[in-house]
This record gives structure tokens, C-alpha cells and sequence, in this order.
């Protein structure tokens, strides 16, 4: 018994400490590309920004995209309903601005609602249009997000640019914080490695003759993720991606304990069907955390012996708590370089983002497991099947 279990602490201390020295990579890869000369690689270029109901802080969001500090550039909203919500909102905030197009997407069929969105969306962008920039609704961008993701594109070989998102809650709940941590832990797989990063639709980038080449808008066709859909075209043609740590753009909103866990679970069971090794590796991954750190609480706290597995198990805990807190604290630490303008709530953050890691292992293994028995989510309001990465089913909208 004591050697088993000792054999898997030993496991998860080697991979926390590996986690840790990959948060020391992390930090150092923000602050080398942050002190990188900007570039005067500006093309015109049209972000494209679906947009399905009202988001938290939507007319902040919207304004943020209209007044990035980009010399020529247009913005195109795109719903599939004239009377969305969200429509005059678009209209109150793009009032003033002559570089924005409101455009109508018909209903999804086959696809996501978001794909034929983006699919409907690129047969309107500008004759000049060099570059396609992709961004959610609820996100945030800094006034040099356009900028950031645009200019690694100055190399033809590059496949796409990607930011990636930091939740930020207005007003702290459990729920929030449990959310922001789980996404962290996501955003830290990010890096400088372009063979392994993958594309967030949030905040990509994309050059219109790569776009065109690799015939992206016909292989959307079919699917729910358009950035899973996007990372699997360029991986399959050999191209690059290239994560751009000034292009992290905060979604400033909060959720109820349903909506963190409908969120996590549904980008559980996206990543099995698109990404299914990344599925196996959090299921694998967060099944041991729990399996050992329980076993090492309760032989720790229950036993009356005073013998090895009792100080393998105190061993455990401490040294997975220091390494996962240290990761933690490495990482705030990089996003706190971008997001200066959430400085107060990034501050806020600090006691949730190096306690609340202890517990979203925990989340990850409800979401990889609720992803192995079931492919049905709903997402902005409409419950889709994926039956594979090519085909999914509209079930009710």
C-alpha cells in the first residue's frame, strides 16, 4: 500500500514541479515579448464580432473595439436576428464611427449560430481587408490589441495570432473566482512554443490570403468551435500559431454557480470531440490530483501511526501546495503586465487565484467526466449534439 501510493505522489510532485517551472517560463515569456519594439506592420484589417444577446459590460466592450490605436482598420457586427437584443446596443455604440457594418447572418443549420455568424460575416469585409481579426463579445481588448495580434503577421509563414481571455468579476463570488481560476489554468498552456498552442476565436488574427488559402470559411461548414476548427486546419497545412501575451483580453462579468459550471463542462466537451488528447490529459490529470491529495488529507489527519506513508503523505501536500501556489502567483504576476487597466480587480484576485487551485481539479474532473457520457450542450441558448468535429446537430433553439 505505502509503495503504490507513494509511487503516484510521486507522479503528481514531479508534474507540479514541472507546472511550476513552466509558470517561471511563463512570466519570462510576457515580459520578453512585452519589451519587444512595436511594429509598423499595419495593415488595414476588419475585426469581425458576432454578438447573441447582451453581454455584462457590452457597451464598454463594443467601445473598446471601435477606438483601438490601429491606423485603418473596420469593425463588423454580425447577428442572425435584426431585433437581438444586442442590436441597439451595437447601434448606440457604433454611432459616430464611419468604419463599422451591421450585418444579418441567416439561421445555423449545420453549424454553430457563431460559425455561420463568422461565415456570413467574411463575405462583407472590405476590398482592402488584409487581415481577419476575430473577437467575443464579452471581451475587453486593450487599445493596442488590433496592433499586438496583427503584426507577427508581417511573416507569411505564420498561420494565425491568438490572445486568450482573463475573467474578472466586478463583484467577487465564489462562482466568479472558481471560473477565473479554472480559465487560468487553461490560459497558462499558452506560450511561446507555436507547434503546441492552439487558436482562441476571442482574440485571433488570421491574414485574409492565409484565410482564403486554406479555404477556412468552407471548413467551418459543419462545425460548433470555429477556433478548434481553425487550429486543426493549421496544424493539419504545417502552420504556425503564435500566442501574443499583449493581445489577453479580460471578460469583465460574473456567474452564478449553473452558469461556471454549464461553462466549464461545455468547453469539456468541445475539447473531447476537437482536441481529444487535451480531454484525456485533464481527465488523467485532474483524477490524480484528487485520487492522491484526498488519500494523503485523510491518511494525514486519520492516522494514529506514525510511520512512512504518513510523512509521504505530509510530504505530498506540502510540497504540491507550494509549487501550485507558486504557479499561481507566477501567473497573475504575467497578466498583471497586460491587464493594467483591471489593476484593482487583478489585485482582488490575489488570495482567490492562490487558494481556489486547490479545488478546480476537482471542477475539470466533473467536466472531463460529464464530456465522456454526454456530447449534448447548450450554448447561448441553443442545444446542440456534436456528433464529431465536422457534423454537429441543432437539437432547440
Amino acid at each position: 500500500m505505502t509503495y503504490v501510493f507513494g509511487g503516484f505522489a510521486a507522479l503528481l510532485i514531479y508534474f507540479s514541479f514541472r507546472s511550476l517551472i513552466g509558470g517561471f517560463d511563463y512570466l519570462r515569456f510576457f515580459r520578453r515579448s512585452l519589451s519587444e519594439r512595436p511594429s509598423d506592420f499595419t495593415p488595414f484589417a476588419s475585426i469581425i464580432a458576432p454578438c447573441r444577446g447582451i453581454d455584462q459590460g457590452m457597451p464598454e466592450n463594443l467601445r473598446a473595439l471601435l477606438t483601438q490605436d490601429y491606423p485603418a482598420y473596420e469593425v463588423i457586427f454580425v447577428v442572425d436576428d435584426k431585433n437581438d437584443d444586442a442590436v441597439p446596443i451595437i447601434e448606440s455604440s457604433a454611432a459616430g464611427f464611419s468604419n463599422t457594418r451591421l450585418v444579418v447572418a441567416p439561421r445555423a443549420v449545420r453549424s454553430s449560430q457563431k460559425v455561420e455568424n463568422l461565415r456570413e460575416a467574411v463575405k462583407y469585409v472590405s476590398d482592402r481587408s488584409q487581415v481577419f481579426a476575430f473577437v467575443d463579445s464579452d471581451s475587453r481588448p486593450s487599445a493596442s490589441w488590433l496592433a499586438s495580434l496583427v503584426a507577427p503577421l508581417s511573416d507569411p509563414n505564420i498561420g494565425a495570432t491568438t490572445g486568450y481571455r482573463w475573467f474578472i468579476s466586478p463583484h467577487q463570488t465564489l462562482a466568479s473566482e472558481l471560473r477565473s481560476v479554472w480559465n487560468a489554468s487553461v490560459a497558462s498552456n499558452l506560450g511561446p512554443s507555436t507547434r503546441s498552442n492552439f487558436c482562441w476565436g476571442g482574440a485571433m488574427a488570421i491574414s485574409r490570403d492565409t484565410f482564403e488559402r486554406l479555404e477556412i470559411r468552407e471548413k467551418w461548414e459543419g462545425t460548433l468551435s470555429d477556433d478548434f476548427a481553425v487550429t486543426r486546419v493549421l496544424k493539419d497545412a504545417g502552420r504556425p500559431i503564435v500566442f501574443v501575451p499583449a493581445a489577453l483580453t479580460a471578460s469583465v462579468e460574473g456567474c452564478t454557480f449553473r452558469e461556471m459550471l454549464e461553462f466549464t463542462t461545455r468547453q469539456m466537451k468541445i475539447t473531447r470531440v476537437y482536441a481529444s488528447p487535451l480531454w484525456v490529459l485533464s481527465f488523467v490529470g485532474s483524477g490524480l490530483y484528487c485520487t492522491v491529495m484526498l488519500a494523503a488529507v485523510l491518511i494525514a489527519a486519520l492516522s494514529t501511526r506514525n510511520d512512512l506513508i504518513v510523512w509521504i503523505s505530509i510530504a505530498t501536500i506540502a510540497i504540491v501546495s507550494i509549487c501550485s501556489v507558486g504557479k499561481a502567483w507566477l501567473r497573475l504576476n504575467a497578466v498583471r503586465l497586460v491587464l493594467k487597466d483591471h489593476m484593482p480587480m487583478l489585485d482582488l484576485q490575489f488570495w482567490t487565484q492562490l487558494t481556489l487551485w486547490s479545488v478546480t481539479p476537482a471542477i475539470f474532473l466533473y467536466n472531463a467526466a460529464a464530456a465522456l457520457f454526454s456530447r449534448r450542450l447548450r450554448w447561448r441558448g441553443t442545444l446542440y449534439v456534436l456528433k464529431s468535429h465536422r457534423e454537429t446537430v441543432i437539437i432547440a433553439d
